[in-house]
């Protein structure tokens, strides 16, 4: 990899900072708002420099489709993966995931139950920040201002626990949820990305909530 300049180490660490705190890198629109570009087709040119010196890739037709290259993320060491390191990879047949798509939810039911299932998608593992275990289809338009919108299909991948700022899904009473964590003491709040919705405060020991899993990543149908 060709050696990079200080505003190109600058956006690899946003993104890198992005993908380890919210489970997703950032669009373009963020890049720019983050360091002050005048429009999002600066950041676009440092994202195309970046991946022609082999420290990203970017999957077109997504504002998200950015992959780092260094799958340890960032770390240093003896054996660790470096930029442009050429290895052996199995046959892509071989590497794709097989998830579950969860539909409707019923109340009181776990998330995964096979009357949930409403098709399995073999997908590349490369497309997510982490290995997810089910595809939740996105139902509204409450995280719309992050690029979650109706219909499209979430990777989640199954946790009990979660940071400040993460993006989650979690079970409230009869409805699953997709909503950005935040907790402060023993109140937990479920923030939308989105001024026409209300933010969902849970108290601790509420037993109707649940933390279902944390967001890995996004696939849109363009069709």
């Amino acid at each position: 990899m060709l050696k990079l300049t200080a505003r190109q180490e600058q956006i690899l660490n946003l993104i890198r900072d992005a993908i380890n705190n919210t489970g997703f890198p950032p669009t373009r629109a963020e890049i720019a708002t983050e360091l002050g570009f005048r429009s999002v087709n600066a950041a676009e040119e440092h994202l195309q420099a970046l991946a022609r010196k082999g420290a990203i890739e970017i999957a077109p037709g997504t504002s998200r489709g950015i992959r780092l290259r260094d799958m340890d993320g960032g770390q240093s060491g003896a054996g660790a993966p470096r930029f442009g390191t050429q290895m052996a990879l199995p046959h892509p047949a071989l590497m794709q995931l097989c998830l579950p798509l969860v539909g409707r939810v019923a109340a009181g039911s776990p998330i995964l139950a096979q009357e949930h299932i409403e098709a399995s998608y073999n997908v590349d593992p490369a497309l997510f920040s982490a290995k997810p275990d089910y595809l939740l289809k996105v139902r509204g338009l409450s995280m719309r201002d992050v690029g979650i919108l109706d219909g499209d299909l979430l990777a989640v991948k199954k946790v009990d626990t979660a940071r400040n700022g993460q993006i989650i899904v979690a079970r409230l009473g009869d409805d699953v949820t997709v909503k950005r964590y935040k907790k402060t003491g023993g109140v937990i709040e479920l923030h939308p990305e989105n001024p026409d919705f209300q933010i969902i405060r849970v108290e601790a020991g509420r037993d109707d909530f649940a933390l279902e899993g944390l967001a890995v990543g996004l696939l849109r149908s363009w069709a």
